[in-house]
């Protein structure tokens, strides 16, 4: 193959990638080109226990993730795209069960962290992909050797990780 056949075939390549549908990227997000804009409001924190932080920290979450793995501006009101909603859970549940040595009371080995955000996704150009679901992620930690209160924070980031993946999976990945 000669030089002058290479390079018409890599323009030829260049310009059909260039020109593309537009709808898909490397992310998964199958978003239509009318789309250019999100608002995503504050989540509120409706559990009756957890940090006190959680609302601040889910609502920065999902915006950060939205803004690397998109190119959807974030708009205050009126986005193509709106998402909100609230968490409305927040619980710590014994998973296994230990016996106490004697004289001991049981107590539980193994402890679950469960966080529960329910959210509504509108599509202002496509209401056939409008939803409002309840999403739900657990973590699970051993109470001999982890420390709650040092290490809730962390735990509360990574399920809150879970399912800002699971609404950005539902909303533009359509999956």
């Amino acid at each position: 193959m000669n030089l002058r056949t290479f390079s018409l075939i890599l323009s030829i390549l260049s310009i059909g990638l260039s020109t593309g549908c537009g709808v898909y990227s490397f992310t998964g997000a199958s978003i239509s080109p009318d789309t250019k804009t999100i608002t995503i409001s504050t989540f509120y924190n409706n559990a009756p226990l957890g940090p006190s932080n959680m609302s601040v920290l889910f609502t920065e979450n999902i915006k950060d993730y939205f803004q690397q793995n998109t190119s959807l501006e974030l708009v205050d009101n009126n986005g193509d795209l709106q998402i909100d909603g609230y968490i409305s859970n927040y619980t710590i549940t014994p998973v296994a069960a230990t016996s106490g040595s004697q004289g001991q009371a049981d107590f539980s080995a193994l402890s679950r962290i469960t966080i529960t955000v329910s959210a509504t996704y509108t599509n202002v150009n496509d209401p056939t992909f409008d939803f409002d679901k309840t999403f739900s992620f657990f973590k699970d930690f051993d109470n001999n050797t982890t420390d709650l209160s040092a290490n809730e924070e962390a735990f509360v980031e990574e399920i809150f990780d879970q399912i800002v993946l699971d609404i950005f999976n539902a909303s533009v990945a359509n999956w």
